[in-house]
């Protein structure tokens, strides 16, 4: 459910990686007024720095940053939500110039000098303070409180990186009323600002390549409806890296040139680091771009100069990655790509040439949207939202949105099998209910293991949570044992209940920071995996049915010769058959047997109920 909104103006807010952005909608005007700060500027670094006086937030924090690197904190979008022990950050904490630890449950823990004294963040806190400077930003513009917000996050951002965020504006004084994905607020402004005439329906892709994370979506607009047909993405993948591999380039250049490895200079890193995202910009409208950094290290001046053609050659795998994750969002909305009518960048690394060669490389020529401002397209959108759920906003155009989940939610049944309740690209917000069933004689309680993947096999796929519901009447094997709803609400948040009919007792569980949800790279290898094991998977359902149908077989059989006129209806050598079959059979399912072929499993299940079944006819 989207949370109430209180008084005061309602903005949305893109809580960007390297840029952030507040836009708001303007009633007397009927559109959205993207909102400048304090510098002119109608975005803001999402930086924060700390010094022996005071704390800087936005352009102020990064015009430092060259001279107090250890104390000034980038990047915090790409530490929300994760442990310490994630190899994602780890891997970057290596190239951070400021010190990030782990702190209680692994949650990653920034280290800075403030005021003399020692001071430790964690990610949510550092987002807070970028968004309490764009509701600064917003307040000075509307010379009013703005207590109200909706804030963007990537369409593969999990449950806990969710929770994180609003968790971040809830710290910084802000009702956060929603969490919206990305790509979907760009379809938004796409729609409204492009496609206002429009008659029909069309399928828009959106193509969202930021500072840090990447995301593409497909969704149909059809009036006022932005349904979302399929997401696909990486919340790792973006400027930064791009950034990153510069500066890698251009630190040996400096080694071979000077014999000096400046990879310890935390200061010079940071001064390289800024000449480096200064040289791509320039590579996206020049084919040659300079860098020079006056005394980099040691006193030594530092002159080079890098050309499209190397730029694209040092990140091609990153750039070809891109190209493969919209593939599979095509295939995901089983669609065909040449059904797409439009193409809408968005982010700021959507602007590199290469990008757009690719992307039109791919769609056999298309033209692509370049008309709408790529760093501002999902403030628009997010105000867009916020004014729709501010009840005494007028003038807004009556959209309905329509997301969907990444990844297929699930539990765990007999034989460890995934039983699949919400699919993966299904709408939310989404509420399903299944009933579940007793596998035992006078089952008391049912352990409800909660899961996301693709695996056939539950325990391949990635836990999320789990709770146990307790007090079943006694009953035979087979009884109903619950009703396990599974809701996910509109900022993609997962609650699963489980009832009992019987006893009317219930549990459920909200998955927020119960443990860590997936890393996007993760996702992909999750899905990947299960086309690659598709047969494995397909050879693991068919061992479990087999499995299931031998051991309830057995269960009848068993039952069977607990009647008490057994013996009248059956001999004694007909009751001697039953038990060897079922002796065999307990055999063939113990668990010191998993060997046994499926095979071997399904002959003698066929053998046994053509065995027994005149025998166990007389039971009945």
């Amino acid at each position: 459910m989207a949370r109430k909104c209180e008084e005061g103006r309602a903005v949305g807010i893109d809580l960007g990686t390297t840029y952030s952005c507040v836009a708001v909608w303007q009633e007397q005007h009927s559109r959205v007024e993207i909102i400048h700060n304090d510098q002119g500027n109608r975005t803001t670094p999402s930086c924060v720095a700390f010094t022996e006086d005071q704390r800087f937030i936005g352009d102020a924090a990064k015009n430092q940053a060259a001279a107090n690197s250890q104390n000034t904190v980038f990047d915090a979008k790409r530490l929300i939500g994760r442990k310490f022990s994630d190899p994602i950050v780890l891997d970057d904490a290596l190239l951070w110039p400021f010190k990030v630890t782990a702190g209680v449950n692994d949650k990653p823990i920034i280290t800075v000098n403030y005021k003399g004294q020692e001071k430790q963040l964690c990610a949510e806190e550092v987002s807070s303070m970028v968004l309490t400077k764009m509701r600064e930003i917003a307040e000075a513009y509307l010379e009013s409180p703005v207590k109200n917000a909706v804030v963007t996050v990537p369409a593969y951002f999990s449950d806990s990186q969710r929770k994180a965020t609003i968790d971040a504006g809830s710290i910084a004084g802000l009702n956060v009323m929603r969490v919206m994905n990305e790509p979907t607020a760009a379809a938004v402004a796409y729609g409204l600002e492009k496609r206002a005439d429009c008659v029909g329906e069309r399928n828009i892709f959106v193509f969202d390549l930021g500072g840090g994370t990447f995301d593409v979506s497909i969704l149909t607009i059809k009036d006022n409806i932005f349904q979302v047909k399929a997401t696909a993405g990486n919340t790792h993948l973006g400027g930064e890296d791009f950034d990153n591999r510069m500066v890698n380039y251009f630190a040996q250049e400096f080694k071979r040139k000077n014999k000096l490895d400046i990879s310890a200079s935390s200061k010079a890193l940071r001064r390289l680091r800024t000449a480096c995202e200064r040289a791509k910009r320039i590579l996206s409208f020049l084919v040659v771009a300079t860098i020079e950094v006056d005394s980099l290290f040691q006193g030594i001046d530092f002159s080079s100069s890098i050309n499209r053609a190397k730029f694209e050659e040092l990140n091609l795998d990153l750039l070809n990655d891109c190209i493969k994750t919209v593939e599979s969002c095509i295939m995901d909305a089983k669609m065909d790509k040449s059904t797409i009518d439009d193409f809408v960048l968005v982010g700021g690394s959507s602007r590199i040439p290469k990008v757009q060669q690719l992307l039109q490389d791919f769609f056999n020529g298309k033209e692509l949207c370049k008309s709408i401002n790529p760093d501002e397209a999902v403030a628009y959108g997010a105000a867009v939202q916020a004014a729709l759920l501010s009840k005494d906003v007028k003038n807004v155009p009556n959209l309905v949105l329509q997301d969907v989940t990444p990844l297929s939610i699930g539990r765990s049944i007999i034989g460890d099998v995934m039983s699949v309740v919400i699919p993966r690209n299904t709408c939310i917000p989404v509420k399903k209910t299944r009933e579940y069933f007793t596998v035992e004689d006078n089952q008391s309680s049912s352990l409800i293991k909660v899961y996301e993947g693709e695996r056939t096999k539950a325990s391949d796929n990635n836990l999320l949570g789990s709770f146990r519901l307790s007090g079943f009447p006694p009953a035979p094997r087979g009884s109903p044992s619950s009703d396990v709803c599974f809701a996910i609400g509109e900022n993609g948040i997962l609650t699963v209940s489980a009832t009992n009919s019987s006893s009317g007792n219930s549990n459920e569980i909200t998955i927020t920071n119960y443990k860590e949800r997936l890393s996007s790279e993760e996702i992909n290898k999750l899905i990947k995996e299960a086309e690659n094991f598709h047969i494995e998977d397909q050879r693991f359902l068919r061992k479990a049915k087999a499995v299931n149908a031998l051991d309830d077989y057995i269960y009848k059989m068993g039952n069977a010769l607990k009647k008490k006129d057994i013996d009248v209806k059956l001999s004694s050598q007909e009751i001697e058959k039953i038990e060897s079959a079922i002796a065999v059979a307990t055999n063939l399912l113990d668990e010191k047997n998993q060997q046994v072929e499926i095979d071997v499993l399904e002959d003698y299940l066929k053998g046994i109920e053509s065995r027994m079944e005149q025998i166990i006819a007389k039971t009945n």
